[in-house]
């Protein structure tokens, strides 16, 4: 696990420099203008998703060493490639934008809710002890926050640069999400074939239940199919990254909860395509 501790924070704080470099503060400013698909969209990331994947944990009754990590997963919101997918699905890019930006900053407080959350109610034992919730919301504030409002500060100033550049610098993000997971499919696959199996069935049945689940509820609550079709991929696209961060911080080097994570993340890349390419059919 050497490699992929040692890159994930570096390679968390690259994405969210990408992710800030494409933002402006309208990102932010503009829920104000459509509050409405949001906050459903809001909802359905923060809240529905690890209702849904705590339920899912009951159901299949998924082992204690994989729960965490299943609900780990749950909370950390897309990053990017939500973005890129939205677009290529002819969705609400600009609410997509401003779904990423916005629960970015919130996953500082809410991801570490969350897992400390699961960890009282599955009873677990085997995370560092010295580890808080305080704490890892400031390391989390300084690998995602800073780096966010450094690549602002960076658009800010060179504005035509990024602009020039954007889809590079979401190629790169892409990159280095699909290395971080490489790495532990490399260093660790003895362990992921062991547990791949329930890993890999909780996993399916969150991402694909997640996508529909949150289409309907846009269907209802949000105004036309471009918003359905952002809040869907929102709530079933995760910031993988971001959740073998949290999970080093928590348990250093042991692998299992980690397992739930990347096959999610390989997962929910090849559900979502598939997502993409039906809902380019029906335009």
């Amino acid at each position: 696990m050497g490699i992929v501790t040692t890159i994930a924070p570096v390679a968390l704080a690259l994405i969210m420099l990408g992710l800030g470099a494409s933002l402006t503060v309208k990102d932010f400013t503009r829920v104000l203008q459509n509050p409405k698909e949001f906050f459903v969209g809001l909802s359905c990331q923060l809240i529905l998703l690890p209702i849904i994947a705590y339920l899912l944990i009951i159901i299949l009754r998924t082992p204690v060493e994989l729960a965490l990590g299943v609900m780990l997963i749950a909370a950390a919101p897309g990053g990017v490639t939500s973005n890129v997918l939205t677009k290529f699905a002819d969705g609400d890019v600009a609410l997509s934008i401003s779904l990423t930006a916005i629960t970015s900053l919130i996953s500082i407080v809410s991801v570490p809710y969350v897992v400390f959350l699961s960890i009282e109610l599955f009873d677990i034992t085997y995370v560092k002890k010295e580890v808080s919730m305080l704490g890892i919301s400031l390391k989390m504030f300084f690998v995602v926050t800073v780096p966010v409002l450094i690549g602002m500060i960076i658009r800010k100033f060179a504005d035509n640069f990024i602009i020039n550049n954007i889809k590079i610098i979401n190629k790169i993000s892409i990159g280095l999400f699909i290395i971080v997971f490489i790495a532990i499919y490399i260093e660790e696959w003895d362990s992921i074939v062991m547990f791949i199996t329930k890993a890999g069935l909780i996993a399916f049945i969150l991402n694909v239940t997640m996508m529909i689940v949150a289409f309907y509820i846009a269907k209802f609550f949000a105004t036309g199919v471009a918003q359905r079709r952002c809040i869907s991929l929102e709530a079933g696209l995760q910031n993988g990254t971001l959740a073998v961060f949290v999970g080093i911080q928590l348990f250093g080097t042991n692998m299992t909860y980690m397992v739930p994570t990347a096959a999610y993340a390989l997962i929910m890349m090849a559900t979502s395509v598939i997502f993409v390419f039906i809902l380019r059919r029906q335009t």
